[in-house]
């Protein structure tokens, strides 16, 4: 817990930008579950065939990551050099791993010393890692370390590095890991998901470069890199069309497109559908080019113009915070709102556990507490 300034040498764009995301987090994480918001908004859902609202806000998590991520590395870099630098990011992301195991938990329930027994060491090992830990703040932590040795590296360095990791990902996929993940099922990837959760991640240290560096057009430059980032996203899903189980429909060129994100689709699911359990490639390219459309939004509502809402300030200056918060809120508010509860009932609930985080986050920030790692 630090003592730190909610205002001084904050970027005003990054921190609503957090905000609005944490928001978005809330919500999706409350009420996707109801049958209410199944039918009649199902783009509140995760439905792990397409990339729905719900699926945008993982990957804008790892693009403010990423966009902070590069710009404290450099500023920790130059002023106390590469070892205390690269060793203080370890310790701080080997701490969030300790985090996520409190928050994720592990895999496996033993009722008697005599099932812990029988399992063992290699029983343990075998299943605890399967599904449980393997989400948000856990890909946050494995990410952060997977590109450590890149953060401080060029853009062209960095971009070829997510293209790595992102072609190994899609050959471990294809001889036989994206099966595996599916049939558990998986969450946001599995273990391996930080190779993908590179995307959104590495994008965001280039928005970081390219609003530090001030150019011209920033706005423009950011909203062309997002959607040409969004079409490659796109592009790579529309291979579902021509992938087992499907095959090329005919010799017309409109019939190789996929329905366009936020749509379900009409085609068996494959490799190449954006998947947020299977942490496909294409979902997290499309999401990381959605996150940097969106981070432009707030470059110019924040930055050129004066838009401060605070709201998203309080949420987005305690992040952490606010997604440990939010989980403990839900448990207290979710037993009195039935699965089958009216739509207007679903919505009103959960304003009403927005409410108590807002004030738990509000009350933090007027005494200066920061969750930070």
């Amino acid at each position: 817990m630090a003592d730190t300034p909610a205002s001084s040498g904050r970027l005003v764009s990054l921190d609503q930008f957090r905000g609005y995301t944490v928001l978005g987090m809330f919500l999706v994480n409350f009420v996707g579950s109801y049958a209410a918001v199944k039918t009649l908004v199902p783009v509140l859902c995760h439905h792990h065939t397409f990339c729905s609202y719900a699926d945008t806000i993982m990957p804008q998590f790892f693009f403010a990551v990423g966009f902070a991520y590069r710009m404290t590395f450099l500023h920790r870099l130059n002023s106390t050099g590469p070892r205390t630098a690269y060793w203080h990011t370890v310790k701080r992301n080997l701490g969030l791993l300790l985090v996520a195991f409190v928050i994720h938990h592990l895999d496996g329930r033993y009722d008697s010393w005599e099932k812990l027994h029988a399992a063992g060491l290699a029983g343990l090992w075998q299943t605890a890692f399967h599904r449980n830990f393997f989400q948000t703040l856990t890909h946050i932590a494995v990410t952060a370390l997977w590109i450590l040795p890149v953060i401080a590296a060029r853009p062209t360095t960095r971009l070829l590095f997510a293209f790595f990791s992102a072609v190994l990902f899609h050959g471990l996929s294809v001889w036989g890991y994206y099966d595996w993940v599916l049939k558990r099922p998986g969450i946001d990837g599995g273990p391996l998901g930080f190779l993908t959760w590179t995307i959104p991640m590495i994008v965001g240290t280039l928005a970081s470069d390219a609003v530090a560096a001030k150019r011209p057009w920033l706005i423009g430059r950011l909203l062309v890199g997002s959607v040409a980032i969004m079409l490659v996203g796109y592009g790579l899903s529309c291979l579902n069309r021509v992938t087992p189980p499907n095959t090329a429909p005919g010799t017309d060129w409109s019939a190789l497109l996929l329905e366009f994100p936020f749509v379900a689709p009409t085609q068996p699911i494959n490799i190449w559908t954006m998947s947020q359990r299977a942490g496909s490639v294409s979902y997290l390219t499309f999401g990381a080019g959605f996150s940097l459309a969106i981070y432009a939004l707030f470059v110019l509502a924040c930055d050129v113009w004066p838009l401060r809402v605070g709201l998203f300030r309080t949420l987005g200056t305690n992040a952490l915070a606010g997604y440990i918060i939010h989980d403990l809120v839900n448990e207290a508010v979710k037993p009195f709102v039935p699965k089958d509860s009216p739509l207007w009932f679903v919505f009103a609930a959960f304003g009403v556990s927005l409410l108590i985080c807002y004030l738990f986050l509000r009350s933090m920030e007027k005494q200066r507490l920061f969750l930070k790692l």
